[in-house]
This record gives structure tokens, sequence and C-alpha cells, in this order.
């Protein structure tokens, strides 16, 4: 769960594509003056009796084949997603009460106060009896969003996905982490299409077309394990499909350059360098975290190019959770403080792990 000049009177771009020069004419104002055919004669009237010279300023980039195939599926998926931003901008539905947990449930200290919990500057560093129980979480947690995956097609609620991931939770003996944090009122976060990320599950129907991220974590003897996945909800448009494939990849990206002594800041460069090359957009605001017997602790995990000081540690436990638009990465929030969604309507995608950190690279903890 995650915790912003034209100087002369005519231009022309040019590009090499496969060693062939390709030109085009953009018309710019001189000095906040359009270029009329006025001033167009007049220069002609120079030309034929003066030494006066046009110049021309050319801007020109080599531009691989690789590159500009890119350019142009990523043209193309902007106009295909069109449909999806003409489908009705999200509502927020009817959102029932949070269910019970029974009594024998170990809770996190959290659930008593309804402020939300500061960042811990604590760093969780394991010893082989919490890597241990970091991993039966981490495990429950893969499994749990596995499961509600399974339930993601049109028609259902994203409230009965709630129910039926707390049920399975608390049949398992753990508590649903985001039950009581902060006030949040459910047991996981469900965010449709341009939602971000912490979407409360309401009494809304999926729809064909829908892309769904389910964010699950438990907390189980006393260590939370944090995991969330983007899936596809029936007929889903290919630009969509797209980002939510990208989208996994970055995480992988990300976890890629993780082992004991690597910069914390290199996931971000890994990750926006994939992102960069479709053109989609890194979010900023929402970062991965430190995780353990806190469900939220440094070090905090930017998924864009950073300049974040610090290095990983053998033992060290954290989420890395990427969140990719397919437009702006511009957010706005709603009223009840959670769900955070992209300001142009624009889908948006995320994936997410809890790892751990060991001496030549980083075990993937929220897989079974």
């Amino acid at each position: 769960m995650a915790c912003a000049t034209a100087a002369v009177s005519l231009q022309f771009s040019s590009s090499l594509i496969n060693n062939e020069a390709k030109l085009s004419s953009s018309y710019a104002p001189l000095m906040g003056t359009p270029l009329t055919s006025h001033h167009s004669s007049s220069l002609s009237k120079l030309d034929k009796g003066s030494n006066f010279t046009r110049q021309l300023v050319i801007y020109a980039k080599r531009v691989s084949g690789l590159e500009e195939a890119i350019r142009i599926r990523r043209e193309r998926e902007l106009r295909t997603s069109t449909a999806s931003r003409r489908r009705p901008p999200l509502r927020r539905g009817k959102v029932s009460q949070q269910l019970p947990v029974p009594d024998h449930i170990q809770q996190p200290p959290y659930v008593s106060s309804k402020l939300l919990p500061e960042i811990s500057s604590e760093h969780q560093i394991h010893d082989s009896e919490g890597i241990a129980r970091m991993r039966a979480a981490c495990e429950l947690a893969a499994r749990v969003v596995d499961y509600a995956g399974t339930l993601v097609r049109p028609s259902i609620t994203t409230n009965e996905i709630d129910i039926a991931v707390h049920q399975m939770i608390v049949d398992a003996g753990a508590y649903p982490s985001p039950l009581g944090y902060g006030g949040f009122p459910k047991s996981v976060c469900t965010s449709v299409n341009e939602c971000m990320c912490h979407g409360i599950p309401d009494s809304r129907q999926l729809q064909d077309g829908d892309i769904i991220n389910i964010d699950v974590t438990v907390y189980l003897n006393g260590y939370h394990g944090d995991t969330s996945k983007t899936f596809l909800c029936g007929n889903v448009n290919d630009a969509m499909k797209r980002l939510v494939k990208v989208t996994e990849e970055c995480l992988y990206k990300g976890i890629s350059v993780c082992k004991d002594g690597t910069l914390f800041r290199k996931i971000g460069k890994r990750i926006s360098e994939h992102a960069e090359k479709f053109g989609y957009g890194v979010v900023d605001r929402f970062v991965g975290h430190g995780i353990g017997t806190v469900f939220h602790s440094e070090p905090l995990i930017f998924h864009h190019r950073n300049d974040k000081a610090g290095h990983m540690v053998e033992g060290q436990t954290f989420t890395i959770e990427p969140i990719l638009t397919l437009g702006s990465t511009e957010c706005i929030t709603w009223e009840d403080n959670w769900t955070t969604l992209t300001a142009d309507g624009s889908p948006a995608a995320q994936f997410e792990h809890t790892i751990l950190i060991t001496k030549t690279g980083a075990e993937i903890l929220t897989t079974y």
C-alpha cells in the first residue's frame, strides 16, 4: 500500500530516420508578430534588390528506427485511449460498514486510533526469525491478491472483492492491514481505471474493459506483507493492456538492481528508463517504503529519477510499487482523503512486491 523560444520566423524540424532526412515546417511568431503575406512580399523585394539573405535555423536530432516506431505507436495509443477516456469517470458508490475481525487475531497498534501514523524512521532489518515471519506474511498476501484476481469480472462490485479478501485473511489468522489505518474503512484497496491508488471498495460494479489494481497487505504474527497487482476486466483495449504490461516490467526492472550496498536511487533510474521507452509517466507522489513490524517506514522508495541518498543493507525489507499513467501524472484526491485519480482521467496501473535484500540480489517475498 503506497505511502513543470522560438526566435526566428521560420523553423524546420529535422530527423534522420534510416539515414533519410525528413523535414517538416512549423510556423512560429517573430517577436510576437505572425509571419504574414505582407512580410513575405517584403522579404522577396529585399532578396531581389539587396544582399539580404534569409536565415533558416534547422534543429536536427538523430532518431533511431526503434525510437521512431515507439513514438508512432505511442501516438496511436493515445488516440486509441480516447475511447477509455470517454467512458464515464469514476464516481464514488455506497461504502458499507467495515467488517469485523475476530478478537483472537492480533491487531497492529494503529487500529486504536483514526489518526494517520507517522512514517517511522526505523529501517526494517531482520534477523533469521524476523525473515521467517516476513516470508509467512508475504506469502499469505501473495495468495490473497491472486485469489482476489480470480474474482475480477464485469458486474462484480469492489465491495464484494473486499468481503472475499477480508474473509480469506481472517480465516488465515491474520489482520487486513489497511483496515483502520488512518481511518481507512476497508480491508483492501481497489483502484479502477484512472484511480492511481488507495481506492475504497464500494458498490460500483466493474465494467467490461476496466482495469483494477488490488492492493493487499496482511498483518501476521506481528509482521506486514504487502503486494498489489493490476488485473484486466473483460475485453480491455490494447493501449491499457500495454500500460499494465509495461508497469509490471518496470517493477521487475527496479527489483533487478537491488542488492546489499546498492544506492536506492538506482531503482527510480531503472524504472524511469523503461517507462520512458514507451512514453509513460511515472507518478512521483506515491512511493514504496520500508515494511516489517511497522507498516510504513524509511527508506522511502522513489520510482522516478531522484538524488536520494542511502544504500540497501542485507536483511532489509521494503516495497517497490511503481504507478505508471497513459497521460498526466498530476493527480486529484477525493474528499475521502484516500481515493487518488489522475487529473486528466487517463488510466493508471500499479504493481508491487515486498523484497528482502541479500548479499547478491533481492528475494521477492510476495510470491508462493
